[in-house]
């Protein structure tokens, strides 16, 4: 990213802005920042300069910004001068004049050092001012030393005007300064206007505040100088770092590294120099906090080194317990220690006032270096202060945990005592990341503390199954491979099993189908005898490894080894899975009266439940019942415990059958809004599996829009994660995708190609659950091809299907691909029927579509009149989804009708879109539920480039996108545009 490039610079306000030719380093995340440093120095050239203040905490690269923004600014620039009355073409021979400085704690107390580093490059231009302002500032550069009053600063302003080229001052860390340098920079800061000056200058956010509460106003940071304070970087930005950094990394580790550095930029850069061969590799954990010792680490120890005595014993007892409310710290802290102690925390930014009476670190890192820092005596105290005082029956896992890291007794007692308080814990007390203490770090914990073999093994074996669960994949490796280091004589078959099944699931949701199923399979033998109801849960688990890859066989293999564990006195959750499986074994041979049975019991038993990825299922079987409403509370129902469990990693598995629904239901806004949802949480969880899934869902989603190259784009990343992966429905589900875009663009023997490939049931590229989904669109493409013999035979297997559902949505694709494919005389009667269904379901605009094949055909039958009635209630259907090929069909077919039809240019968005969108003002619904998202993406700083990577585009048609967005709302620049999405 490069906003200093020619095209932002030009897009400032300004006319014919000078624009430098060099290229910045790249500074991802930046762009709102960088525009505004764009926006100072375009005043500058034109004679009206100013200052800036960039005021961030340590390791947001204020540094890198100045330095950045520095390097374009002295380039050669063009010479306009001429044009925007900046001069005399003075800039022609160059850039911008750059004096730098920068305040250090060790010249902080010298007078006037500051001064002497910014104006020693330009001392020869003394001889050119006034005799009596030369002798000032000679004095002082030679000898430190002034008289009061405004000679000094006067002269200083004096020599920087009399610089014959535009002038750019860069002071970083100004609050280092010496305070007589500080007070004349900032006299000549306020004095800019008129001037070919730019002053950019930075500052630390708590710093700035600390210099302004010593100078009393005068000598520190003042509250005239326009600020930009510097946040951390998005999730996105954050992970371009880390590909720049190191381009190699597994997607699973950078999301981990994305999260531990909270968006710090200096925290991403030491966190991947911190790396292990054993990290890279995923057999350790990766790194959560930056190295102790680093630069970012050294620059809060600094901080915290001058807070008092008192106020550090309070800092460490929130480090040490995260949960404290403010009472139970005051009874932890010193006698006579006050909550005014953390007053000099707050005043230096280092903690902040949370909800519920809480104080937290402003800064995640924070935490870690004030807990970090402290010596191992004190550190044991703090624990043991707090296992004293915290309540013994309400905050019992707390308190053995306090114990635990103090070591307050004998090791395996505390052990003991750790996993009893874990288990007594009431459920959703110990969610998953965010609670205090993780079960995962209570079970690790528990297993150090443990000596016997056995128990050790199997509590390893449990904190990798709370860290998967929690969303943690590596940490969940690394405990496995902590296990397996272990004497394997120590470890019971049934810890194997268990340790087994993490594995399996791992592979599952990140690995290749094949050997999660080999995995799954050997894991669910292990426990049938020791854990009956996981070991069922894994037989199916095993079952959705072979259905990802599109083995029907396999699948139908596991289900009949299911059939013969089935007893009567199962529970209702048993029984429920057993049903399961017997009902998708149907359904896969066929049987769809077999099915339906057992599916229904399936729903009948779902209320009983409340495990997240069993009511998973219960969606699944609700879409194959043609429950589509059914499917939707279900899948809601799902996330909604998954959340309230603490199992994040769960969601982008249900989001996957949600948006199944949202399909058959034609809210194709909210396919796309939450397959991006799903795609990000599956990133950050390490489920690249899911991650296709929702990359081929987002494909289909543009090919609607008929985004040809947003569709291309994502469907072949799901594509090619498909065949890495052996994940035969991602890769039918990314053909489905770009077959639709065929038939929407009229290449219908490109798209009858494509679903013969869908239709393959063997494994091997095909998928039968997607075969059936496409079949309208492969009948409409073999029909128009001449192929009515498949078309016929893959109907066939259609009409079997929706048949048993009795859904109108269903039924009515099927009387569609009837009517393609009947005679004339047959033609329009099953055309009606399937318009007569289409209006007694959801689906508005596969009623579109119907329309739209009805109306050619009645044109075709010279019917002009009729044709036109359909047509045009298509014609507004598509426009309002933004389905801009299928839109265009139809105003193709409407003037073969005789009618002409201009392009709308009005508002064009999908229905099913969320209450929140329909409440944007009337200018914001005009744009696509793709232009919309790309608009606030855009809106909140991000380049074309990294709009493209974080929504799989390519940076060409996010430009084409923001044009039209810019025409469709009326604007120019990217500033307007935030103003109007504010």
């Amino acid at each position: 990213m490069s906003c200093a490039s020619p095209a932002t610079l030009a897009s400032m306000p300004h006319p014919r802005v000078p624009v430098p030719h060099a290229r910045t380093p790249v500074l991802h995340g930046r762009a709102t920042e960088l525009e505004a440093l764009c926006r100072l120095a375009g005043g500058a050239l034109l004679g009206s300069g100013g200052a800036l203040l960039l005021l961030g905490d340590p390791g947001t690269g204020k540094s890198a910004l100045l330095e950045a923004f520095a390097s374009v600014a002295a380039s050669p620039i063009a010479s306009t001068a001429a044009d925007t009355g900046a001069g005399a073409g003075a800039e022609g021979a160059g850039g911008f004049v750059v004096l730098r400085v920068r305040g250090t704690q060790t010249e902080e107390h010298l007078p006037y050092a500051g001064l002497h580093a910014l104006l020693r490059p330009i001392a020869a231009g003394l001889a050119a001012l006034p005799p009596a302002q030369a002798a000032v500032l000679a004095r002082v550069l030679e000898l430190g030393t002034a008289d009061g009053g405004l000679a000094l600063p006067a002269a200083v302003l004096a020599l920087l005007r009399a610089v014959d080229r535009p002038l750019l001052i860069c002071a970083d860390d100004v609050h280092r300064l010496d305070a007589p340098s500080r007070e004349v920079l900032f006299f000549a800061a306020r004095r800019l206007a008129g001037e070919r000056i730019a002053m950019l200058l930075t500052a630390g956010a708590e710093a700035a505040e600390e210099a302004t509460e010593r100078a009393g106003g005068g000598g520190g940071v003042p509250g005239d100088v326009p600020r930009l304070v510097l946040g951390g970087l998005d999730e996105e930005a954050a992970r371009r770092v880390l590909t720049d950094l190191a381009p190699e990394m597994p997607e699973d580790l950078r999301a981990s590294l994305a999260q531990a550095a909270h968006g710090n930029p200096l925290a991403l850069r030491e966190l991947v120099g911190s790396l292990t061969a054993a990290q890279l590799s995923g057999t350790a954990a990766p790194p959560e906090t930056p190295p102790p010792g680093g630069r970012l680490w050294r620059a809060h120890a600094d901080r915290l080194a001058r807070l008092p005595r008192d106020t550090g014993d309070l800092l460490l007892l929130i480090a040490a317990d995260p949960d404290l409310d403010t009472v139970t710290l005051l009874r932890a802290a010193e006698p006579g220690c006050a909550l005014t102690a953390l007053e000099a925390a707050e005043r230096a930014g280092v903690v902040v006032r949370l909800a519920e009476d809480r104080y937290g670190f402003r800064e995640p890192v924070t935490r870690a270096v004030v807990y970090g820092d402290a010596p191992a005596a004190r550190r044991r105290a703090a624990h043991l202060t707090l296992a004293r005082i915290l309540d013994q029956e309400h905050q019992g896992l707390r308190r053995a945990w306090h114990r635990a890291a103090a070591l307050d007794g004998p090791a395996e007692r505390l052990a003991d005592g750790l996993v009893e308080e874990l288990a007594a814990a009431p459920p959703g007390a110990t969610g998953g990341r965010g609670s205090f203490p993780e079960p995962f770090r209570v079970l690790e914990r528990a297993a150090e503390l443990t000596v016997r073999g056995d128990a050790r093994a199997a509590r390893l074996a449990a904190a990798a199954r709370h860290a998967w669960h929690a969303g943690l994949p590596q940490r969940a490796r690394s405990l496995l491979n902590r296990l397996n280091r272990l004497n394997s004589l120590t470890i019971s078959e049934e810890v194997r099993g268990r340790a087994e099944l993490v594995r399996g699931s791992l592979e599952l949701r990140s690995g290749k189908t094949g050997s999660a199923c080999d995995e799954l399979l050997a894991a669910s033998e292990w426990l049938l005898d020791r854990d009956r109801e996981q070991a069922v849960r894994t037989l199916v688990r095993a079952s959705e490894a072979s259905y990802m890859a599109g083995d029907t066989h396999r699948f139908l293999s596991i289900a009949r080894r299911a059939a013969t564990l089935r007893r009567a006195d199962d529970p209702p959750v048993i029984q429920l899975m057993f049903e399961y499986l017997e009902g998708m074994a149907a359904t896969f041979r066929g049987r769809h009266g077999e099915a339906a049975p057992p599916l229904r019991r399936v729903l009948d038993l779902a209320p009983s439940v409340d495990n997240p990825s069993v009511l998973v299922w219960a969606c699944v079987s609700s879409l194959l019942l043609g429950d589509d409403a059914q499917a939707l509370k279900l899948s809601t129902r799902a996330i909604e415990t998954a959340r309230a469990q603490g199992a994040v990693s769960t969601v982008p598995q249900v989001l996957e059958f949600l948006i199944q629904a949202e399909l058959w239901l034609g809210r194709y806004a909210s396919v796309a809004a939450n397959a991006m949802e799903g795609l990000r949480l599956a990133q950050e969880t390490g489920r690249l599996n899911s991650a296709a899934q929702h990359l081929a869902w987002l494909a289909l989603a543009a090919a609607v829009e008929g985004d040809e190259e947003t569709c291309r784009i994502r469907a072949g990343s799901a594509i090619e994660l498909a065949d890495a992966h052996g994940l035969g429905v991602v890769g039918a589900l990314g053909g489905w995708a770009l077959a639709h875009l065929d038939v929407a663009a009229g290449r219908h023997a490109n798209a009858a190609g494509r679903l013969r490939a869908v239709a393959r049931a063997d494994g091997t590229g095909g998928h039968l659950v997607i075969r059936v989904m496409a079949t309208p669109h492969f009948v409409e493409a073999a029909a128009r091809t001449g192929d009515v013999e498949h078309a016929r035979a893959a109907l066939a297997v259609l009409d079997r299907w929706v048949a048993s559902t009795g859904s109108p949505d269903r039924l009515a694709l099927a009387a569609r691909c009837h009517a393609l494919l009947a005679g004339p005389g047959e033609s329009e009667e099953r055309f009606r029927e399937a318009l007569d269904l289409h209006h007694r379901g959801s689906c508005a605009f596969e009623t579109a579509r119907t329309q739209l094949l009805f109306g050619g055909a009645l044109r075709r039958n010279r019917r002009p009149g009729a044709a036109r009635e359909h047509l045009h209630g298509a014609l507004e259907t598509f426009e309002r989804y933004g389905a801009r090929l299928w839109a265009e069909q139809a105003r193709s077919e409407l003037r073969a009708a005789g009618e002409a039809t201009p392009r709308p240019e009005g508002r064009t968005r999908a229905t099913g879109a969320p209450a929140a969108e329909a409440a944007e003002s009337p200018a914001v619904q005009a744009l696509t539920a793709q232009q919309l998202q790309i608009a606030r993406l855009v809106a909140d700083g991000a380049t074309n480039r990294e709009v493209a990577a974080r929504l799989f585009l390519s940076p060409r048609t996010v430009e084409h996108h923001l044009r039209n967005i810019f025409s469709r709302l009326g604007i120019r620049s990217r500033v307007e545009l935030v103003r109007l999405l504010s």
